[in-house]
């Protein structure tokens, strides 16, 4: 009964005779609607109650320090997720202007690519180091100030991996649907919301998963910030965690990763699993598969009525504002490509500008970090600069070797991606510097080398953007093409390196190339571990930065991010940019 009923949803128009598709049954509710706007009803009163208490002044977060008391973990609760997903929300904006951009205009993809590169790299203590002052003058008496610098911080663990996810999907897109893109003369607004977005929603959809999960690694930093002689402590989870552990308070540590644990089901719930639902019609291939995700939340909104025909309305007027005679709604003009190879003047004097900036900016940089320090220092850097390098190779490596199988067995069985979803979200999200005092206590009881034992650390929450990228492009690869292997009776490993890699191979660069950039990112802190009184430390650019910053030696931070920032570049030039480029060119889904 209630699959037919999904069926005969599915079947209604969705927009009626009247423009905004309110004819027929229009405003009666059913229960469903009703179910629905209570949710909605209830997002609404969470977002004043968190409005309401950023507007407070900045004095009530020293006149109400954290405590421990696990009456206020639901307030502590709710407000981090209040700010993780005012990051998430930023970081979708921020993911559709920068890589549409990048993705669409190759002077623009000179600029940004480079930048993505070093942005998510730089540890968010080296953002936390220069923004948290200048947001707290922004708004000064207030709370709000202290909110943007916490959500601005958490924007940097997220808004880079979604980006590139955005951009590698753009870049390969099947060139018969951009052909019939310009056979319909679709303007840039129309092209970007039926087919752009639609084609890479599958893996921005996990990558945004991921992103919010990935957020949670860092909630300890954004919410009790301690740059110099300024300490800010926002109520948060992140921060009762930040108490419990200087207090070695193991219960209230286990309160805190239960209350994440069920924050993240909520979340997961209401809002992730509808949208890989819904976003499951957007897959590329000629033969469906056999099982879809479902959602109870997305077959309620399936089944109401009235929420169907305001969507209609909703669908409606985007139509009309897609027809206005706007700069980005009028079809493309016809134009002559250069010859591939050859670059016009255009483009030179635009590369010479790009360059001419980025080496005043580097010259800057060198005048500011001269007036202290020495080449004595740049070799400290550098030396260990190429300490955590080896440490993030290695990790990869073996990450790698580990998830790449697993997420390819698990993006092609519908079903079991449906129920290991919650569970990866949340080991994905499960701070993992929350373990770090049982790796300290393990190490000092055993007397290992915290150069090596350290490491594990750098990798535990940034592993998953290679598991969460891999399941996306194994739930995106076409049905016709697993059957096309199975049809002419391929061995595992011919079917592995002539359909399953190539097919994959575009979303576990991006995958891996986000996890590297997240492992120099995550140095800072897994580099540097306590547990109460005790600290341990090994050698590495990441503890590098993390002792600069707490000491407020700013030339110190910027030389750390610096060479951090070179590094990064480096390798993803040697190693990540031709990958791109290879799956690009070589293994981009074709249907002719």
């Amino acid at each position: 009964m209630a699959q037919r009923d999904l069926e005969k949803a599915d079947r209604a128009p969705t927009l009626g005779p009247t423009p905004l598709g309110l004819g027929g049954e229009g405003f009666r509710p059913n229960f469903y609607d009703i179910a629905i706007f209570i949710l909605i009803a209830a997002v609404f009163v969470v977002l004043a109650h968190g409005a309401r208490e950023w507007s407070a002044p900045a004095a009530k977060l020293a006149a109400e320090p954290i405590t421990l008391d696990p009456a206020l973990l639901p307030e502590y609760a709710l407000r981090t997720t209040l700010r993780m997903f005012a990051a998430i929300v930023a970081s979708l904006l921020f993911t559709f202007v920068v890589a549409t951009l990048a993705a669409k205009s190759k002077r623009a993809e000179l600029v940004i690519m480079p930048a993505l590169d070093i942005l998510q790299s730089v540890p968010v203590l080296g953002f936390l180091t220069f923004t948290v002052t200048f947001f707290l003058h922004l708004f000064p008496g207030s709370e709000f100030g202290a909110e943007c610098a916490a959500i601005f911080a958490i924007f940097t663990s997220q808004a880079w991996n979604m980006a590139f996810s955005l951009y590698q999907s753009l870049r390969t897109i099947p060139r018969d649907l951009e052909d019939a893109a310009l056979h319909f003369q679709m303007s840039p607004w129309l092209r970007f919301w039926r087919l752009d977005l639609p084609f890479a929603a599958p893996g921005l959809i996990w990558n945004t998963m991921m992103s919010m999960s990935g957020g949670w690694f860092f909630v300890v930093a954004s919410e009790a910030i301690t740059v110099g002689d300024t300490t800010v402590t926002l109520p948060g989870i992140g921060s009762w965690l930040a108490v419990a552990i200087a207090a070695k308070d193991l219960n209230a540590v286990v309160l805190a990763v239960l209350a994440m644990g069920a924050v993240i089901l909520a979340y997961d719930q209401l809002i992730f699993r509808p949208i890989v639902a819904w976003g499951d019609k957007f897959r590329f291939e000629q033969t469906a598969s056999r099982f879809r995700p479902h959602s109870w939340v997305y077959d309620w909104w399936r089944r109401g009525k009235l929420i169907r025909q305001i969507a209609g309305g909703a669908g409606w007027i985007v139509e009309r504002v897609s027809d206005l005679p706007l700069p980005f709604t009028r079809p493309p003009r016809v134009f002559i490509n250069v010859a591939p190879g050859k670059r016009s003047v255009g483009d030179w004097i635009w590369s010479a500008l790009v360059f001419a900036i980025a080496g005043y900016a580097l010259y800057r940089i060198v005048l500011y970090t001269r007036a202290t320090l020495g080449l004595e220092d740049l070799a400290t850097a550098f030396k260990f600069g190429l300490m955590t390098l080896v440490r993030v190779i290695v990790l990869i490596a073996i990450a790698s070797a580990i998830w790449v199988p697993i997420g390819v067995w698990i993006g092609m069985r519908p079903r079991v991606a449906n129920m290991v979803q919650p569970l990866a979200q949340f080991l994905a999200a499960f701070p993992a510097n929350v373990l770090f005092p049982m790796a300290v206590v393990l190490i000092v009881a055993l007397r290992l080398n915290p150069n090596i034992w350290l490491s594990p650390l750098m990798v535990l929450g940034t592993q998953w953007y290679i598991l969460f990228n891999v399941i996306a492009g194994a739930s995106a690869f076409p049905t016709d093409l697993r059957e096309v292997g199975i049809m002419f009776h391929m061995r595992r490993w011919q079917r592995w390196r002539q359909i399953i890699i190539p097919g994959i191979l575009p979303y576990y660069v991006t995958g891996a190339l986000t996890a590297a950039g997240g492992s120099w990112n995550a140095s800072i802190v897994a580099e540097v571990a306590s547990w109460g009184d005790t600290r341990l430390r090994a050698d590495g650019l990441g503890s590098y930065i993390a002792d600069a910053s707490a000491s407020g030696d700013y030339p110190r931070v910027v030389l750390g991010i610096g060479v951090m920032a070179v590094m990064v570049v480096t390798c993803n030039r040697i190693l990540w940019r031709p990958l791109y480029l290879l799956a690009e060119r070589r293994f981009r889904l074709e249907q002719n």
